[in-house]
């Protein structure tokens, strides 16, 4: 089978000349002047694999997204190592223009193929356009396959139905939390529609660090220390975290692509034993509300961040209206994210919301209406310590140590020795109080 192929770039002619002498393995069935109109060629399913001959540098992460979500390979020829390596981590195969037609055939070829058998089409991500029938290319982000694996740090993502769960508080405390504990922390908020990490910490920052680091992720630019430049660090009295700010407004959301994103989060887990995501509520598909299958997808960010992360915790209110959002967003999120197996969270308990004896009610309101998954953990309502970090710009373990609250959430995330830790200065100041 012959293997369709575009081409751009003013230098395409030795290159075209050369795949068609070769009367074989790949067909060049139309050479394009700019690279928009490739983009256009590609779109209308004309090709399988598109060659750069020039003018690689326009190439971005969002781009070849794009393409992969039509089944198109790309092939860009450079005789730049740094561009080179640049293509790579945006998932390019990069070529020097010297290269023989025959060995360009089997590049692309190979590319096609890997494609076709597991490579975009088979990674299981969503797509990060409106496109139901297409799956995301997953990125290498690490350079060359020889250099070692990825990051070895993993990804907690809060999530929660719409409302005021309390995803942030949640969030911005486990990153807290999991400094003090001496891990490295990197806390990243991916909420498309309201976020708000930077104004729970009190931080004055408008730069917008996850939307930087994007762009340059999506530029293939994104390296340990360009991401460590983006990400603020937080100090706190027992330890240090780094964090991602979020669009400093809601219609800043298509800078969050999930291509970028995915780079981003590999990247951070380079950098961090763990990265916190606190992600946005929706988990809508946006081909539902747009007649352009390959527009930007707002929902993509979370969506991305449930995807990639190896613990999810599913928070919700405890009361009449927020257990009920809680059970119908579980099911959404189950038909999104097969693979998810949230840790429920309920938040805000409560004897004046629920009645007495809260966390019986709720597990028994749970067994009868729940989606068949246990509770893991009860978060209960502390409006004075919340009030009190959020006017200090600060957080729990600062500000109320013994809060019922963040004695809970250190339990839900830290290490046994941790909780031991907690569990033993709560015997020894109990101690000093009886010998009083």
């Amino acid at each position: 089978m012959s293997i369709p192929v575009v081409t751009v770039g003013p230098a395409q002619e030795a290159v075209v000349g050369g795949l068609e002498s070769l009367h074989g393995p790949v067909t060049v069935v139309r050479r394009c002047s700019e690279l928009s109109e490739l983009m256009a060629a590609c779109q209308s399913g004309l090709a399988m694999a598109a060659v750069v001959a020039e003018g690689s540098e326009e190439l971005t992460a969002t781009l070849v997204d794009r393409l992969g979500a039509v089944g198109v390979s790309i092939l860009a020829l450079t005789d730049d190592p740094a561009e080179a390596y640049r293509l790579h981590s945006i998932g390019v195969v990069a070529a020097d223009p010297g290269i023989e037609p025959s060995t360009l055939a089997a590049k692309i070829a190979e590319a096609v193929g890997r494609e076709r058998i597991g490579g975009r089409l088979g990674s299981g991500h969503d797509m990060g356009f409106a496109d139901p029938g297409a799956e995301l290319l997953q990125l290498p982000t690490t350079g060359p396959a020889e250099e070692g694996p990825g990051g070895a740090g993993r990804v907690f993502a809060v999530w929660g139905p719409i409302g005021s769960p309390g995803r942030t508080v949640l969030a911005v405390n486990i990153a807290a939390e999991l400094a003090a504990e001496g891990q490295s922390v990197i806390l990243v908020d991916a909420d498309s529609y309201g976020a708000s990490v930077s104004a729970v910490l009190g931080l004055l920052d408008e730069s917008a660090g996850l939307a930087q680091a994007c762009r340059l992720a999506d530029q293939g630019l994104l390296d340990v220390t360009a991401l460590k430049v983006a990400a603020i660090p937080v100090f706190t009295n027992s330890g240090s975290f780094r964090v991602l700010t979020g669009t400093t407004r809601a219609d800043r959301w298509t800078e969050l692509r999930a291509a970028a994103l995915s780079m981003v989060l590999e990247r951070a887990k380079e950098v961090a034993d763990v990265v916190v995501v606190d992600t946005g509520f929706c988990l809508e598909s946006d081909e539902e509300l747009s007649f352009d299958t390959l527009a930007p997808r707002r929902n993509a960010a979370a969506l991305r961040s449930l995807e990639m992360a190896d613990v999810v915790f599913a928070v919700g209110a405890a009361d009449a209206i927020g257990v009920p959002r809680l059970v119908r967003g579980l099911a959404e999120l189950e038909a999104a994210v097969p693979h998810a197996s949230p840790r429920v969270v309920l938040n805000k308990v409560k004897r004046e919301a629920v009645g007495p004896s809260p966390k019986r009610q709720l597990e028994e309101a749970w067994q009868r209406y729940g989606p068949g998954m246990g509770i893991d953990a009860y978060l209960p309502a502390d409006p004075v310590a919340c009030d009190a970090a959020l006017l200090s710009g600060s957080v729990l373990l600062e500000v109320a140590p013994e809060s019922a609250l963040r004695i809970a959430i250190a339990k839900l995330v830290c290490a046994p020795v941790q909780q031991k830790r907690i569990s033993l200065g709560r015997s020894t100041r109990a101690f000093r109080l009886l010998k009083r």
